[in-house]
Order: structure tokens, then C-alpha cells, then sequence
């Protein structure tokens, strides 16, 4: 399996509609990889975050097709899993997408599915966006995201994950660093506090993690955030290393 962490794949100026159809990213490369390792027609099963927001589901599938396309990627089918339809044979794609979105409502959908069990034999290459990255981890931080999320005590924060990576990723850091969730600073009250003993990866829109051949290779800006101490540990147009564990 070849994977991509992904924090926003699509190139979408800030001044542009959000329907407006946008290439793939070409920040740091991205395009291009995913380019080299797809087949001539590809044939995608987007996986969404919202399994019951239909209409939400599939203009993010036509608008991640329209990606492909104007990219130079031929798409030869694009299914859309959600409950209208969970029965697929995951072997009949050659890539599949997990959308973004809520963390804890997605992990909670790829249960349902037995997606961590039917990935296992799964020999295509995977794309995570947002949330999607962020489930990708064999422990997923499900970092606070909606008000009453951080002052809830009951509220999760390290769920099981797909276990395709043991890299936890934060994805659009420089939008998100500073925000407010039930009044706390996202960065330094909940992020910093909740990384004693273990490390998170945090990337900016336009950075992804590339994992093949059990190489994880951070290409892009990124922070590391261990033990309360963050630190950036790559630029743009950059890349590192950041693990060879075969996972």
C-alpha cells in the first residue's frame, strides 16, 4: 500500500468559491507524485467523514473528480461510500480517498465499515484528507474540534485508528494553530499539554506525508509538537524523513 497524509490536496485560492472546480496541488511536488503512482485510469472509492450528508458527499466527490481531471489524471469511476451504500469491494479501486471532516463521526463510520480489517488486503494507494489523514493513525488524536468538545470530560481525545500509520498528524496548522475551542487556545491549552509522551505531526495546507516501502517522508512545512515543546522541522520545498518502520 502507498499512502498519502494529506491536510487540503486541492489547489483553491482563498478568493476562489469553494464549487469552483481547482487542480491538484503542485506544492512540494504533490501532483506529481500522486501522478507517478497511479495507473492511467484510476478508479477511486471516496470513503466520506459524513456518512447521512448526501448532498455534502457527492459535490465533494464531484469536486475531488474535477481535481483529478483538470490535473491530467483520467478518472474512470468514482464511487461515493456512505449509508446509501457501505458494501464495496475495496480490491475493485486502485485508490481510495478519506474525506475530511469530524474525526470522531468518521472513526465511528469506518467501524461500521470494518475498514482497519478489509484495508489489510488492500494493495492500492490511499489518500487521507483532514480527518481522513488524522484516522489514519493505529491511536488517533481527535483533538478538540467543536464547542464543549474540550471541557468535556467524557470527550475522547485518543480513539483507535486504521493502524496504516503510527504517525499522528495535525492538519492545517497554520490556519488552526491559534484558534479557540471552549475558550482555550488550540496550541498552547489543549495541543502542548496533550502531547506529553507521545508526538504529533502538525503540516500546513499544501504539505503531505508520503509512506512507501515503509519510508514516511514529510514533504512541506511541519511542525513536531513532543512533550509540550513544539518545533518546525521542515520548511517548504523541503522534505525529511520522518520514520522507516514498516507499519
Amino acid at each position: 500500500m502507498i499512502l498519502f497524509l494529506t491536510s487540503d490536496p486541492v489547489d483553491r485560492p482563498g478568493t476562489v468559491p469553494r464549487d469552483t472546480p481547482c487542480p491538484l496541488k503542485k506544492d512540494n511536488g504533490f501532483a506529481g507524485q500522486m501522478k507517478a503512482v497511479l495507473p492511467e485510469q484510476v478508479r477511486i472509492l471516496f470513503i466520506e467523514a459524513a456518512p447521512d450528508e448526501y448532498a455534502r458527499n457527492d459535490g465533494y466527490a464531484d469536486y475531488m473528480r474535477e481535481a483529478f481531471r483538470i490535473s491530467g489524471i483520467f478518472v474512470a469511476a468514482l464511487d461515493v461510500c456512505d449509508h446509501r451504500k457501505i458494501d464495496y469491494d475495496l480490491n475493485a479501486y486502485n485508490l481510495i480517498i478519506l474525506g475530511g471532516g469530524h474525526v470522531p463521526t468518521q472513526n465511528a463510520f469506518f467501524r461500521e465499515l470494518h475498514l482497519a480489517e478489509k484495508l489489510q488486503a488492500f494493495d492500492g494507494v490511499v489518500m487521507g484528507i483532514s480527518a481522513g489523514t488524522m484516522n489514519c493513525a493505529s491511536t488517533v488524536y481527535a483533538q478538540p474540534e467543536l464547542e464543549g468538545e474540550a471541557a468535556d470530560p467524557d470527550y475522547r481525545r485518543f480513539i483507535p485508528g486504521l493502524g496504516l500509520t503510527e504517525i499522528n498528524v495535525l492538519p492545517h496548522w497554520q490556519m488552526i494553530r491559534h484558534e479557540k475551542v471552549d475558550g482555550l487556545d488550540l496550541e498552547t491549552d489543549i495541543t502542548l499539554p496533550d502531547s506529553m509522551g507521545r508526538i504529533f505531526h502538525c503540516i500546513a495546507d499544501g504539505s503531505f506525508i508520503f509512506v512507501k516501502d515503509g519510508i514516511s517522508t514529510l514533504y512541506g512545512q511541519g511542525w513536531r509538537v513532543q512533550d509540550g515543546v513544539i518545533e518546525e522541522i521542515c520548511r517548504p520545498c523541503q522534505w525529511v524523513i520522518l520514520s522507516e518502520s514498516k507499519y
